[in-house]
């Protein structure tokens, strides 16, 4: 079916209710790879119910933790096949630090629909509450579907965040484990790109590939641990581009200059002579 903008952008996707524990928290920063040093008091903040702190990243799963079926690209004006779809940009801005345990009521919609000619782009919007109805945080996700442009929508607004200049303020490698997709799907994201060989090969790929928000974690983490100690709760937002796929155990090289409350980072694969990974990412800090 083509993609109708008139019927998508705008349409309101309904409203779920959800709940989380520190259980969930836990398991998040897990499958992260928190906690590859036991003994650190920095990492137990992640592994650690005493002290726990949520890294806002956790917004992206919390709503999906009790889902047990692959996902579908499936809204009104707009229905693509999951083999043709990358996730394109993430944005997570956290009103306040996340709870270790709360419920919350998740209300999303189109934000827009652009056409790029050979594909399309879907940008989804959820604004979560917590139980008392105060805003706990709101996401943009981004979906690129390869093969579905050409509808004769508006191409959009261009939104690359001006390079930074001089040396980075800090070079941080990353490990990835090979079982890191194996992991992160327990929170939620079953899509078989990141499991199923055979699934990954139909979709262009010769492996399965990592989870682009396990990627978004691990580099919040990375950047969190090494410009605020490990303090999630500083954190007020991150927002990035997803610019190329990572295979599971391959390391991570991240690079961050400071830009007042903001850290502008990059990402690359540097055993594949460092190609993108993120780009035009930003990490706010809260003042």
């Amino acid at each position: 079916m083509p993609i109708d903008p008139t019927v998508a952008i705008g349409a309101e996707l309904g409203e779920v209710a959800f709940s989380w524990t520190a259980s969930d928290v836990l398991l998040y920063h897990l499958a992260l790879g928190a906690g590859a040093d036991p003994t650190s008091a920095r990492e137990l903040r992640y592994t650690y119910e005493r002290d726990l702190r949520v890294l806002p990243t956790f917004a992206t799963v919390a709503a999906n933790l009790r889902t047990f079926e692959p996902p579908a690209v499936s809204f009104p004006g707009v229905e693509i096949d999951l083999a043709k779809v990358l996730h394109g940009k993430q944005e997570i801005i956290a009103h306040r630090p996340i709870p270790v345990a709360g419920k919350g009521v998740a209300r999303s919609r189109i934000a827009d629909v652009f056409d790029k000619g050979k594909a399309a782009v879907i940008v989804q919007e959820t604004v979560v509450t917590g139980s008392d109805g105060s805003p706990l945080w709101t996401s943009r996700s981004t979906i690129f579907a390869r093969g579905e442009g050409g509808f004769g929508g508006e191409r959009g607004p261009s939104d690359r965040v001006e390079p930074p200049t001089g040396e980075p303020d800090a070079v941080l490698d990353t490990p990835t484990l090979p079982q890191q997709a194996a992991l992160y799907r327990l929170c939620g994201d079953l899509n078989p790109l990141h499991i199923d060989p055979e699934f990954a090969r139909s979709a262009g790929f010769g492996l399965p590939i990592l989870h682009g928000l396990c990627t978004y974690g691990i580099v919040a983490k990375a950047v969190t641990d090494a410009f605020l100690d490990g303090d999630a709760s500083r954190v007020a937002g991150f927002a990035t581009k997803f610019a190329g796929v990572v295979f599971p155990g391959e390391p991570l090289r991240t690079q961050v200059w400071r830009d007042g409350e903001r850290l502008l980072v990059t990402t690359t694969a540097p055993n594949r002579d460092n190609a993108p990974v993120l780009s035009d990412a930003i990490l706010t800090v809260r003042s």
